[in-house]
């Protein structure tokens, strides 16, 4: 079994600031109220979560073409999160996946396969089931 840390510290109020790290200490980063929601320099939550999502899944789908022996070489993948705020309290509602792919002899029929493949079972995208909607778009570069 495998266990990996983050951590984030607070300072002060709601207005205060903070800092969100990984346990190998790759990332060390500020974040507030301003960065989450305004716009402001610094981290949040839902960008760390969507480049979680997008490294977790692009290996995925790396594995699954490798191991069928397809010869890739190149897969890149962005993940968008969306929170959502006019109920008040914020919530992701939806995360959209788009990911393209260098691939030699592999139609695009078959990579939209293996992509639904990787949004349906890597890792990140199973703890992020209780999101409302993922959606993909996958395509050939």
């Amino acid at each position: 079994m495998i266990n990996q840390r983050g951590t984030a510290v607070w300072n002060g109020d709601i207005k205060g600031s903070g800092t969100i790290s990984t346990q190998s200490g790759v990332i060390s980063a500020p974040y507030s109220v301003g960065a989450r929601f305004e716009g402001q320099k610094g981290t949040n939550p839902e960008e760390l979560i969507g480049a979680a999502h997008a490294g977790c899944y692009t290996m995925f789908l790396n594995s699954i073409l490798s191991k069928d022996g397809k010869a890739v070489e190149q897969i890149s993948t962005e993940s968008k999160v969306t929170l959502d705020l006019s109920s008040g309290a914020p919530v992701i509602t939806k995360i959209h996946v788009t990911t393209t792919g260098k691939v030699a002899d592999l139609s695009a029929e078959e990579f939209q396969k293996y992509a639904e493949n990787a949004k349906a079972n890597c890792p990140v995208s199973k703890a992020l089931g209780a999101v409302g909607e993922m959606t993909l778009e996958a395509k050939l570069g």
